[in-house]
């Protein structure tokens, strides 16, 4: 028995029946012939069928169609519309962060996903967390012998004196690593996909920073 099914896959409406038993991944390859996402282990451990799905970064071989049905599903195809590569595509360009190219949609799903949320300031596992650390005992002051501190308690506290809660997250290669983790490379790739993923984190970091004042005329004493 067929369910129907409604996605916007990349942009683009689609109306399916398909079986219950359908995964998401199965549904964009095998009947809209979207290939961008690819079926690697089947079982949610190697990430290749990484999608974007209501900007949420998901695997789609764990996913069964009929669960997402109204979502709005974004490939690596998606993030270049009319074969105009975005900057996290250049950055795997320019960086050379694959080689047999078969994990690297997914990877670029998963950054995208990855970008997004730590411009969210949303944490991973090894994001420092200022909000939890005390100043004052990490500064050492009745804090102990320092074998009873946290090892790098001290470093931390000192850190949350002027943390702003729900900041966005520094990603830095340990960050990128601990995120992109679910993504699977056997070429072993691994260190030009944490620089293609700093590369874009760099240009938007900077883009954010707001533009230097230009004096106004008069202000310099003329």
């Amino acid at each position: 028995m067929g369910y129907p099914v409604h996605l916007v896959i990349d942009g683009q409406q689609h109306d399916l029946i398909v079986d219950p038993r359908t995964t998401l991944l199965d549904a964009l390859r095998d009947h809209l012939g979207n290939m961008s996402p690819k079926k690697g282990c089947d079982h949610g451990q190697c990430g290749a069928c990484t999608v974007l799905v209501n900007g949420r970064r998901l695997n789609s071989c764990l996913l069964l169609a009929v669960s997402v049905d109204g979502a709005e599903v974004l490939t690596s195809d998606g993030l270049a519309p009319d074969g105009e590569l975005s900057e996290l595509h250049q950055a795997f360009l320019d960086q050379d962060a694959f080689q047999c190219g078969y994990c690297t949609p997914g990877q670029i799903c998963s950054a995208a996903g990855v970008l997004q949320e730590a411009a969210d300031g949303r944490p991973s596992v090894v994001t420092e967390d200022p909000v939890g650390v005390d100043p004052e005992g990490a500064s050492g002051e009745d804090a102990g012998p320092a074998g009873d501190r946290p090892e790098n308690a001290r470093r931390e506290g000192a850190r949350s004196r002027d943390a702003e809660p729900g900041r966005p997250v520094a990603l830095t290669a340990e960050e990128i690593r601990e995120r992109m983790s679910g993504n699977l490379c056997r070429c072993g790739a691994y260190v030009n996909i944490v620089a293609a993923v700093q590369q874009v984190a760099a240009v938007q970091q900077a883009a954010q920073q707001p533009a230097a004042r230009q004096p106004a005329t008069g202000e310099d004493g003329r």
